[in-house]
């Protein structure tokens, strides 16, 4: 990514936004995990996505407008843990906690913006109108919720250190 960044730069190309999504998410029961696999899950769920910010950072403020946005994908997780995942649950809530650090550390000319996702595409398998049922809205999201989100973060230039919950109001419903 380095190189790819650097070589941007030098052919005159600048970026002014981006979006960061990784995940892992084994399931384990409590008891079950090792140091081997709980390093991996953080370390991918939340090492990566501050590396790849830490990377990006320089060239989001150099951006031509000075109003670049780097975005992170989260989920709902960090509103209700995952038990059967918690590893995974607690890295992104980590993730949740830098999104207001790095928009302090990044402000004024970089903005920060975390999305928690709700269902947007039930695993294979799945009960969609189970997943549904358990909404304010009666209905699972899809990609283009997600697209129209990351577009309103990155085209309010007021916006920095928030997460938006994209959920259909999932985390209002009681279990």
């Amino acid at each position: 990514m380095m190189a790819d960044l650097e070589t941007l730069a030098s052919d005159g190309w600048g970026i002014s936004g981006a979006v960061v999504l990784a995940g892992t998410f084994p399931e384990q029961p409590f008891g079950a995990w090792t140091a081997e696999s709980l390093d991996a899950a953080w370390r991918m769920n939340l090492g990566f996505p501050f590396l790849c910010a830490q990377a990006l950072a320089p060239h989001l403020a150099q951006s031509p407008s000075g109003d670049a946005c780097l975005q992170f994908l989260l989920d709902t997780s960090l509103h209700h843990p995952w038990l059967k995942r918690l590893p995974y649950s607690a890295a992104k809530a980590g993730l949740a906690t830098l999104v207001p650090g790095l928009a302090q550390l990044l402000g004024p000319r970089v903005r920060v913006v975390g999305h928690a996702l709700g269902t947007i595409l039930p695993p294979e398998g799945s009960d969609g109108g189970f997943l549904a049922e358990r909404t304010l809205l009666k209905r699972i999201g899809e990609p283009a919720d997600l697209c129209r989100a990351v577009r309103y973060a990155a085209d309010s230039p007021f916006l920095t250190g928030e997460i938006l919950t994209l959920d259909g109001g999932r985390r209002w419903v009681d279990r």
